[in-house]
């Protein structure tokens, strides 16, 4: 069994963020990057469904040289292999994200699963999953809190939060899931599988490799802004008035 898990570095979702002067785009300098939660919560149901069934486990990261640090991550929390595509810009939409990742399922051969977070902290689209099953014309289950693979590996059973309860389907294999956080609490590396992850070749594919021509944008961010400020509280000595000033100033009253 192979499991691909596309797995996305991000930046640090506790970091001050600030917006570049014209508002085109995130300003980076001196940010800190991490994996995508949400992809971690992927790899970890990968991992387990690998102890389970004796599969291999590849991640797969669109980016440049700089997301290595990210790749050993993952290979550290037990990933056998890592596959990088190689693109010179890195402001990919959704669209072309999943068509890049179609293309290395294509490519890698034998797959019986892809798994994804349901979303990345950064963009927040939760379009990647949904778009890739539809490239390859794969079942998917998406939001999965739970995930179950039967004995001969031919069949998924995803549990699913949905409004008023919970949903549970199944799905045939090859397909494609994401990984809600309630999934699980993902591992952490141990540093013997840290060192060896350093020592681990990432395979490197450019788009031609992977047959990509077309990398034209459908989505395009014209502008950011950040939320407007609130404004300052105001510390009240007694409950009279806190009442006077809901009353009289906010007018709730």
């Amino acid at each position: 069994m192979k499991v691909l898990v596309a797995f996305k570095r991000v930046i640090d979702p506790d970091a001050r963020i600030k917006l570049t002067a014209d508002g085109s785009a995130v300003n980076t300098e001196s940010v800190e990057y991490k994996a995508n939660p949400f992809c971690e919560n992927a790899l970890e149901a990968a991992l387990q469904i690998a102890e389970e069934h004796d599969a291999e486990v590849v991640i797969v990261t669109i980016g440049g040289d700089d997301t290595d640090q990210t790749i050993r991550a993952g290979l550290a929390m037990g990933a056998a292999r890592a596959i990088r595509v190689e693109v010179e810009d890195q402001d990919l939409d959704s669209d072309l994200a999943a068509r890049i990742l179609a293309a290395v399922y294509k490519e890698e051969g034998d797959v019986d699963l892809f798994i994804l977070g349901k979303q990345a902290v950064d963009g927040d689209n939760n379009q990647v999953g949904q778009l890739l099953a539809e490239y390859l014309g794969l079942p998917q289950a998406c939001f999965a809190s739970a995930i179950t693979i039967d004995e001969d590996a031919s069949e998924a059973v995803v549990t699913r939060e949905v409004d008023g309860g919970l949903e549970t389907i199944a799905i045939t294999l090859p397909g494609v899931i994401t990984a809600d956080l309630r999934l699980n609490t993902p591992r952490y590396a141990k540093l013997p599988d840290i060192m060896k992850a350093r020592r681990k070749t990432i395979a490197v594919m450019d788009l031609d490799d992977l047959g990509v021509d077309d990398t034209a944008l459908k989505i395009e961010v014209v502008r950011l802004e950040e939320p407007p400020k609130r404004q300052a509280g105001a510390l009240v000595e007694s409950v009279d008035e806190l009442v006077a000033k809901l009353k009289n100033e906010a007018r709730v009253l």
